[in-house]
């Protein structure tokens, strides 16, 4: 069992909603502690978002309620109605899932009074919601975010990794078609992981110019280390299609793919750890000149008769093999152009941290 800052987090939030509705004196403290519930986010950004809607949304609740309970009662029926109103409203001012459930929690809440005078119940309701909302947004600022960034790049490694892997089994044709195909299925699960990490790292806000101007430049690092992720599991999905079509091909063209996809798998390797100062680098222009070449090679060797192979679909593997190479090609330029600029071992000190205490 794992346990994540988040579900820290959301503990302290509810213990503090509680703590304070019972300090105020508050009757039904536990509305604070739902509310707060609703009202936890990942990220200080995604929380103040998170705070304005669901403010509109309890205003919205308990001003609807109050006017059902005055216009119409309390029949269960009515308490139907309600909801259903608020929850169109919700939807047409676009507002969350978790922001609309705040919203009809509110609704109950007040349209459930016993015997005291109703306006003065609702309005303690209310801000027994609101106590809630605060609790969370004031936990959220206190308690440091999750460091996304490093998340970010241990997933893109992790996920390069186990797709290189499996395209360096495919080369060497040991690995299993059924297998494969699970693992192709689990990649693509796990990349649209990754890119909902990435968007969590493109929240977090930066104060500083300085640092603003760096982020942006590593938010273009990261989706370029993503997109050549995704290049190469264009490449390993291509390869199990046609294992049958790449076992029969002429021998030097399957050598010449094998040869630049294998060139490409140790450029890969290589600039993710270029980029966190952790391989010394080819030059530039040399690794262009090498990948070039072999792609002259393995171009010459795929008209190798004059025509290409029979098999049209074989033109989608080459195209994705290209197509990966350039991605690694504008990934290197890019890492060479943000340590011109920058120098920040911030995240390599972090990787090592973590190493450090896995082992």
């Amino acid at each position: 069992m794992k346990l994540g800052a988040r579900i820290f987090k959301t503990g302290i939030a509810v213990a503090l909603a509680l703590f304070l509705a019972t300090l105020f004196q508050f009757p039904s403290p536990s509305f604070a502690g739902i509310s707060a519930v609703f009202a936890m986010q990942p990220t200080i950004y995604r929380s103040y978002l998170s705070l304005i809607e669901q403010v509109q949304a309890n205003v919205i609740g308990a001003l609807f309620a109050i006017a059902a309970v005055l216009i119409l009662g309390r029949d269960p029926l009515i308490v139907g109605l309600t909801l259903m109103l608020v929850i169109a409203l919700c939807l047409k001012m676009r507002l969350e899932s978790s922001t609309i459930s705040v919203a009809l929690v509110t609704v109950i809440a007040i349209m459930e009074y016993t015997d005291r005078q109703f306006i003065e119940f609702a309005a303690i309701r209310f801000f027994t919601m609101m106590l809630g909302i605060f609790a969370a947004f004031v936990v959220n600022l206190i308690f440091l975010p999750p460091k996304y960034e490093k998340k970010v790049y241990e997933k893109i490694s992790e996920e390069t990794e186990a797709i290189l892997k499996w395209i360096r089994l495919h080369k060497q044709q040991a690995a299993n078609h059924h297998h494969l195909k699970e693992e192709i299925e689990t990649r693509h699960e796990e990349m649209t992981k990754l890119e909902h990490l990435y968007f969590m790292y493109k929240e977090e806000r930066t104060y500083f110019r300085r640092q603003r101007f760096q982020k942006s430049r590593k938010l273009v690092l990261y989706r370029q280390m993503i997109a050549a992720a995704d290049r190469a599991l264009s490449v390993l999905k291509w390869l199990h299609r046609l294992e049958n079509e790449f076992s029969r091909l002429p021998a030097e063209l399957r050598q010449a793919i094998c040869l630049h996809l294998g060139c490409l798998l140790d450029y890969h390797e290589q600039l993710l750890l270029k980029f966190i100062h952790k391989a010394k680098p080819l030059p530039h222009s040399r690794r262009a000149e090498e990948i070039h070449h072999q792609r002259e090679q393995l171009t010459s060797a795929f008209y190798a008769d004059g025509q290409p192979p029979g098999d049209y679909r074989l033109f989608s593997l080459i195209g994705a093999i290209m197509d990966y190479g350039d991605r690694l090609e504008h990934l290197d330029k890019l890492i060479d152009s943000y340590h011109h600029y920058h120098y920040d071992d911030t995240l390599e000190k972090e990787l090592e941290k973590s190493a450090g205490g896995r082992s």
